[in-house]
């Protein structure tokens, strides 16, 4: 594999940080200080960063209740050798969300993981974010790149407004727009046709999901506000529909 022109490693690793729904933790062992590794879901915060709910009964949780240094493995998961794919391995310190951040992270994380909502107020579960200390990214051959937290984290400054209408924005989109979610999975993202929702938004762009697969519109500018954000997907619409060579009239994103 031979590495392109237009390659950039923070994007690919902002991109992975937002489509990955799975992940490999590895902690220390807190008996022996061994390394140990484990299989856990995950959703992202605004920023990007790892949200995980984990039980208080796991290993993993006891390792890192007792040393917070973690890594994240995360993967493209593209068919064929998995070693094709990009992956990053991201470095950091697991932290307990704060009273202020639990409403958040925990709505966050069931817009990601529906099922969840079984087990998530059960009293051993809890929220814990992983504040990235630095990623190393591996995306093929002359593609191994260590990124600062800097280089692939939203940086969320002046976007108050927003992140404070984000939900409303979600269940507008699911409940008026689910056409126009299609439009930009199927023409703007290349992908198949299903039924896709939105399942997050930031000012750097828009999280997809289908049940199986996560996408990620980029958007083409940085957003900070909900007109900002209303604009921009107005203008992706209209480019999804000339993508289809549908009726402009059709699927209109309206007030």
């Amino acid at each position: 594999m031979q590495p392109t022109p237009n390659f950039s490693a923070p994007e690919l690793a902002h991109s992975l940080l937002r489509r990955s729904r799975q992940g490999a933790l590895a902690t220390l062992d807190e008996r022996s200080g061994a390394p140990y590794c484990s299989l856990v879901n995950l959703a992202s915060h605004w920023d990007g960063s790892p949200i995980l709910l984990i039980s208080g009964l796991a290993l993993h949780t006891k390792n890192l209740l007792a040393d917070p240094r973690v890594s994240l493995m995360l993967d493209e998961r593209a068919p064929g050798d998995p070693l094709e794919g990009a992956r990053i391995m991201l470095s950091g310190t697991a932290e307990q969300a704060t009273p202020e951040e639990l409403p958040t992270f925990r709505r966050r994380y069931l817009n990601a993981h529906p099922s969840a909502a079984q087990f998530v107020d059960f009293a051993d579960f809890s929220f814990f974010v992983i504040r990235p200390s630095g990623a190393h990214l591996v995306a093929g051959f002359g593609r191994i790149v260590d990124l600062k937290p800097a280089q692939f984290l939203t940086d969320l400054s002046e976007a108050h407004a927003f992140l404070a209408e984000e939900q409303g924005i979600i269940d507008h989109m699911n409940a008026d727009h689910r056409d126009t979610l299609q439009l930009y999975a199927t023409r703007l993202l290349g992908a198949k046709q299903t039924d896709w929702r939105c399942t997050g938004c930031d000012p750097d762009g828009l999280d997809l999901d289908d049940g199986s697969t996560t996408l990620r519109l980029n958007f083409p500018q940085r957003t900070l506000t909900p007109a900002a954000v209303r604009s921009v997907l107005k203008n992706l619409a209209e480019q999804a529909r000339g993508a289809a060579k549908l009726d402009p009239r059709q699927n209109s994103l309206r007030n």
